[in-house]
């Protein structure tokens, strides 16, 4: 599974980080980072962050 945030429309709200904390993160510049190819036991949480993130900025492809 890919996951991909659209870091032009991504304002760093954290909603991502709080609901799936092993595939979102942020660094210490305080930038996003996250597991691009995510195992397959990670969807229902790379799912749930991209239904939380208030810009969808989320996506979920595989």
């Amino acid at each position: 599974m890919k996951v991909h945030v659209d870091m032009s429309i991504c304002l760093l709200h954290g909603q991502c980080v709080i609901a799936a904390p092993q595939v979102f993160s942020f660094n210490d510049d305080g930038g996003l980072v996250w597991i691009a190819d995510c195992d397959e036991g990670l969807r229902s949480d790379a799912e749930a962050a991209a239904d939380a993130c208030p810009e969808q900025a989320i996506v979920i492809d595989g």
